[in-house]
C-alpha cells in the first residue's frame, strides 16, 4: 500500500511563501488505480514527483508498504525498483532501437525471457511494427508509448503516469488507454495518474483526486462524483453543466418539455455527434442543453430538470 500522510511542499526553499500542496492525505492499495485532476498549476505533476522521491518534502512522510520514499537529501539516485515514473519528457535513447529502449535495463543472462517480455510489451503500448525503428525518428506519440513500455518492463509494483497519453493521436488513444490499463490490472500494479482527460478516469479509475488550492477537494470513485460532485470544477470535469439555483445540473440532464418554469431562447447549436449542444438564453443566464436536433435559432423551448439515475 502507498501511505501519503499529511504532506506539505514548497518549492520556496525558505518556506515563506505559500505551499504548493497543504495536508494531502491518502492511500493506493496494490493494483488500484488513482485519476489525480485538477486545474494547471494545481500540483499534479509535483504530487507524482514527490511521490518518486525527486523532491525533498517540507513536512509529511510517503510510505510503499514498509519502505519511506525520501527525496534527494538522502538518495544519491532518486527513485526506487518497485516503482516508476513516465513523465512528459520521455528520457529515452534516440540512436538505439524501441526494442532496445524497452529491453535496455532487463539481464541479458535469460534473452529468451527478454525477448518474450519486450514483444509482450510491445503488444501493450501497440508498437509490434515498429520495434526495429530507431527512437530518434519516431513522432512524440510513439516515443511516448517507448517511455511507458519501457517503464513497464521490469514490472513496478507501483507507476506514475504524467499525462500518459498526452501525445497520442485521438484515433489510437482509446485502444492504446485500454490496452494500458487493462495491463495494470492484469497484473496487479497500482498505478496514479495525473491527467486533464476525462478519458484516461471514465471506465479505468477506482477513484479520483481532485485537487484545489493547495488541496484535496474529494477523493471517490468516478461514479460518486459525477452522480454529487459538490463543487462546478469537479462537475466541468465530466462535462457541460450549468448552475441554476446554486444546483449543479448537467446539460444532458435538461429535457426539452411543453411547459414548465424554466424557459429559454436559442441561442446557438454545436453539432456534437450523436446530439447537439443548445446554448440557450434566459433573461438573466445562459444555459446548456442536450438535444437529438438542432433548434431553431430564437425559438423558445421549456426545460425540465431530469434525475440523475
Amino acid at each position: 500500500m502507498l501511505k501519503v500522510n499529511n504532506i506539505i511542499f514548497s518549492y520556496d526553499k525558505e518556506d515563506v511563501g505559500p505551499p504548493v500542496l497543504n495536508g494531502i492525505d491518502f492511500t493506493v492499495e496494490p493494483g488500484e488505480h488513482i485519476s489525480v485532476i485538477g486545474e494547471s498549476g494545481s500540483g499534479k505533476s509535483t504530487l507524482l514527483k514527490l511521490i518518486y522521491g525527486e523532491f525533498d518534502l517540507t513536512e509529511g512522510e510517503i510510505f510503499w508498504k514498509d519502505t519511506e520514499i525520501l527525496g534527494p537529501k538522502y538518495n544519491l539516485v532518486v527513485g526506487y525498483e518497485f516503482m516508476k515514473y513516465v513523465a512528459q519528457e520521455f528520457d529515452l535513447m534516440p540512436y538505439i532501437t524501441v526494442e532496445e529502449n524497452i529491453g535496455k535495463h532487463l539481464s541479458n543472462f535469460f534473452p529468451e525471457e527478454k525477448k518474450e517480455r519486450v514483444q509482450e510489451l510491445l503488444e501493450v503500448v501497440e508498437l509490434q511494427d515498429f520495434a526495429k525503428t530507431k527512437v530518434k525518428t519516431l513522432s512524440g506519440g510513439q516515443k511516448q508509448r517507448v517511455a511507458l513500455a519501457r517503464a513497464l518492463a521490469k514490472q513496478p509494483e507501483i507507476i506514475l503516469l504524467d499525462e500518459p497519453f498526452s501525445h497520442i493521436d485521438n484515433f489510437q488513444k482509446q485502444s492504446l488507454r485500454r490496452s494500458v490499463f487493462n495491463y495494470l490490472k492484469y497484473k496487479n500494479i497500482a498505478c496514479i495518474v495525473a491527467t486533464h482527460d476525462r478519458e484516461d478516469v471514465l471506465g479505468h479509475a477506482d477513484k479520483m483526486i481532485v485537487l484545489h488550492d493547495t488541496r484535496i477537494i474529494a477523493n471517490k470513485s468516478p461514479q460518486e462524483l459525477y452522480k454529487n460532485p459538490e463543487m462546478p470544477l469537479t462537475a466541468s470535469f465530466f462535462g457541460e453543466f450549468n448552475l441554476i439555483n446554486d444546483e449543479i445540473i448537467y446539460a444532458h440532464q435538461l429535457q426539452i418539455v411543453e411547459e414548465s418554469d424554466l424557459k429559454v431562447a436559442v441561442h446557438h447549436n454545436y453539432f456534437k455527434g450523436h446530439y447537439y449542444l443548445i446554448e440557450g438564453h434566459t433573461e438573466d443566464d445562459i444555459i446548456f442543453f442536450e438535444n437529438q436536433t438542432a433548434l431553431q435559432k430564437n425559438s423558445k423551448v421549456y426545460l425540465k430538470i431530469l434525475i440523475l439515475q
